[in-house]
């Protein structure tokens, strides 16, 4: 097979490959290793092949694609860079998007490259059009755009590149296309900040972040929208939050929330600028965002409190995000009977909400009830158990009949609520006091597909790794639970059958 790929291999270098013979090579590089291709592939035969893309055939433009995806797979991300860089350039212009991303997808492994990187530093040709590529049509080249520029801007001499030269102009230049692009080149500025401070610096004295946090403080309520989720992305290291905190960014979102109530057009932009709020909680200190930002909590009740099933659904999430931390917790638990309450709104709407909402309440309770082990103090066990009451009048009875419900995923659902409480001794307690809620646990039969036997094992695991387990549950029933976890969540029992003399 690899003489036949070499001799077709050859056949296309000199330019006359019919396209029943492309047809013919494209299976035969499939079948030779990587290795064999190497040792009979040289610069003239790819060189002839990227000549083959400029035609006005797609046959044949799509059989040259997959030879060269092939072939160039096969070589040194170095040796690609170094000979082939005219190629890479003109397969950037090309009007074809398969071999616009042919040739991204070859960039992507030379920017990955410690080596080959720095060739590309040097082709700033060949850097203009990778900026040029932000603004096409295909979302897939342009993610791969975004993606091989914030690895080049990795290094020193990368961020020097992009923002100490003409290159800045091109990238405001792509930024003019539209909108979407506009906002595609903040993600990448986005991604190049999270990096090191350096790098955000670089970004910061570009002026883009300015220009970035510029549009999230204006009137536009859809922008707002748009640069609420980029910035939140900024605020998850912390140069991105001390450079918020410094420019006065966090107070102004606040401001902005506390203006909410007077403008209509709010609900475009108050979910995200209340995530934004909640990963800063958590990424920071609970307690200090909630203190210093009042208006933050007083935000998520009334959402959550609110007959709106979409600001229902994102406070639901925030406090999720909040009360994943024993800090957060505790700065719920604080509110005292005001979190109560919502606990038992967000208990009835887990039962009788439309299905997404639901989900969204399941994950918030797992979230908020679980307790690491070493953070089981009294205090706060006390405190779960009252948050798990609060839900509903027959919690555990509420989350197993939603698990016996034919759809997976809010099965799954209330399966991750008993496993965020299956290590603390009081639901230990319900669920052995509860009638047939330990041979529902150890019952395979109830759970129709992989994600549910899945969800199955964690609840199972989360039992029997737990210090308290057999004591409570007692020999015979731990026993059984770790039987299954032994078995692994697939185990089926065989059946035995007889063989009968004489029968069919």
């Amino acid at each position: 097979m690899a003489e036949a790929a070499a001799e077709l291999l050859e056949r296309a270098a000199r330019r006359d490959a019919a396209l029943e013979e492309l047809r013919a090579l494209r299976v035969a590089v499939q079948a030779v290793p990587p290795a064999a291709l190497r040792e009979r592939l040289s610069e003239h035969h790819l060189v002839a092949l990227f000549g083959l893309l400029g035609v006005n055939d797609r046959e044949q433009v799509s059989a040259c694609v997959s030879i060269l995806e092939r072939l160039l797979q096969a070589l040194d991300p170095l040796y690609v860079i170094q000979n082939l860089r005219e190629e890479l350039q003109k397969g950037l212009f090309h009007p074809d998007d398969s071999v616009k991303i042919l040739t991204m997808s070859q960039v992507g492994r030379i920017v990955e490259d410690s080596a080959a990187v720095a060739e590309i530093l040097h082709s700033p040709e060949l850097l203009r059009q990778i900026i040029s590529c932000i603004g096409g049509e295909k979302i897939a080249v342009a993610k791969e755009a975004i993606k091989s520029l914030s690895r080049i801007a990795q290094s020193q001499e990368g961020l020097e590149a992009l923002f100490g030269s003409s290159l800045l102009s091109d990238l405001r230049n792509v930024m003019a296309t539209s909108d979407v692009v506009r906002y595609r080149v903040y993600e990448l500025i986005v991604e190049i900040s999270s990096v090191s401070a350096e790098s955000l610096n670089y970004c910061a004295n570009s002026g883009l972040i300015p220009e970035l946090i510029g549009e999230l403080t204006g009137e536009d309520v859809l922008v707002r929208a748009t640069c609420i989720e980029m910035v939140t992305s900024l605020a998850h290291t912390p140069q991105g939050r001390q450079y918020l905190a410094q420019q006065g960014v966090i107070d102004k979102i606040s401001n902005i929330i506390l203006g909410a109530e007077s403008d209509p057009f709010s609900s475009f932009y108050l979910p995200g600028f209340v995530k934004f709020f909640g990963n800063l909680a958590i990424v920071d200190s609970p307690q200090q965002i909630c203190e210093r930002y009042p208006v933050f909590m007083e935000k998520v009740f009334e959402m959550a409190e609110s007959q709106d099933p979409t600001m229902i659904g994102v406070a639901v999430d925030t406090l999720g995000i909040l009360g994943s931390n024993v800090e957060g917790k505790q700065v719920l638990q604080k509110t005292r009977s005001r979190f109560q309450n919502l606990l038992s709104k967000i208990g009835h709407q887990a039962k009788n909400a439309p299905t997404e909402l639901r989900l969204r309440c399941l994950d918030a309770i797992s979230s908020l009830l679980y307790l690491p082990p070493e953070q089981q103090t009294e205090d706060l066990l006390r405190m779960t158990e009252s948050w798990f009451t609060a839900l509903s009048s027959q919690p555990l009875e509420l989350f197993r009949s939603i698990s016996t419900q034919p759809f997976p995923d809010l099965h799954c659902g209330a399966l991750r609520v008993f496993t965020a409480i299956a290590n603390q001794p009081w639901a230990q307690k319900l669920m052995l006091d509860s009638p047939g809620f330990v041979e529902y646990v150890v019952d395979r039969s109830v759970e129709p597909d992989k994600a549910s036997k899945d969800a199955k094992y964690e609840l199972v695991k989360a039992l029997v790794n737990s210090k308290t387990i057999a004591e409570i549950f007692g020999n015979q029933y731990y026993l059984r639970l770790r039987a299954y976890l032994h078995e692994g969540p697939y185990y089926v029992k065989a059946v035995s059958t007889t063989a009968v003399e004489g029968a069919e």
